[in-house]
């Protein structure tokens, strides 16, 4: 029996090659339709908006971190793709006694390139997913980066403020346009407006989500912070990590020009 090995180091046994999926990551059911995996897919969440038209038609089983476990189990998967940091953990292990899952653990670009390899080996799309890592390493190859360097502070929420730290997937976005973050701590740090004026951005950039920033709050924060550029940026670029990866480097490369 195959064993395939998830971005946990886990092992999981697949008996043979996976014909009802269920994943319960927007960015990765993408990457599984991309993949051509339209008839095996039986059930997404209510945020895995990608494609449409899938999205009309295929069983919502809740929300990434609110599962309806009883539905997935009647549905009788026998494949569940997750991520760690998306799913809650007690759910997810739940769902582990039941059948395979397999878990990815992404914060920079190399990882997400492993994890479209791993997942290409597992539902036997290997080489649709080696020609999509090849795409989107010449993508990020011909990004142009700005000079000199600019630092940037990347809102992701609201009341409290929240921001994109160091090992963020995030993070490794900014770096690869070329900015650098002026926010240290890990992962995903509460701050305030003192903080944010002392860590004195060039450029602020507000995300599309999970907080949908608009355009009514670039005032508050021209008040905040009068001497940096604030934008708002679609968040979808810099945070989903499958076959989204092949528009972020023309995405960012619009961004840099603006």
């Amino acid at each position: 029996m195959p064993v395939f090995y998830d971005q946990l180091q886990r092992g999981i046994n697949l008996p043979s090659v996976p014909k009802r999926i269920i994943s319960v990551v927007p960015s990765q059911t993408e990457l599984l339709y991309y993949l051509g995996l339209s008839d095996e897919i039986i059930g997404i969440t209510k945020f895995c908006i990608y494609p449409a038209a899938k999205f009309k038609s295929t069983t919502k089983i809740g929300g990434t971190k609110q599962l309806n476990v009883n539905l997935i189990k009647q549905l009788n998967p026998d494949l569940i793709i997750a991520n760690k940091e998306e799913n809650d953990r007690s759910q997810i292990e739940e769902l582990i006694n039941y059948c395979p899952v397999w878990i990815s653990n992404i914060s920079n670009l190399d990882e997400a390139k492993d994890m479209i390899a791993r997942v290409g080996q597992l539902v036997n799309r290997e080489a649709e997913a080696n020609e999509l890592n090849l795409s989107i390493t010449r993508q990020f190859n011909q990004l142009n980066l700005p000079q000199p360097n600019l630092r940037v502070a990347y809102l992701i929420w609201r009341k409290p403020y929240m921001v994109a730290g160091k090992h963020t997937f995030i993070d490794d976005m900014l770096k690869r346009c070329g900015f650098i973050n002026v926010f240290h701590a890990d992962r995903y740090p509460v701050t305030n407006n003192e903080q944010l004026v002392n860590a004195n951005p060039d450029v602020v950039f507000l995300s599309s989500e999970p907080y949908p920033f608009k355009q009514k709050h670039i005032d508050e924060f021209k008040t905040l912070l009068p001497n940096a550029k604030i934008m708002l940026v679609d968040g979808e670029m810099f945070s989903w990590y499958g076959s989204r990866l092949l528009y972020a480097p023309p995405y960012f490369d619009s961004l840099l020009k603006s």
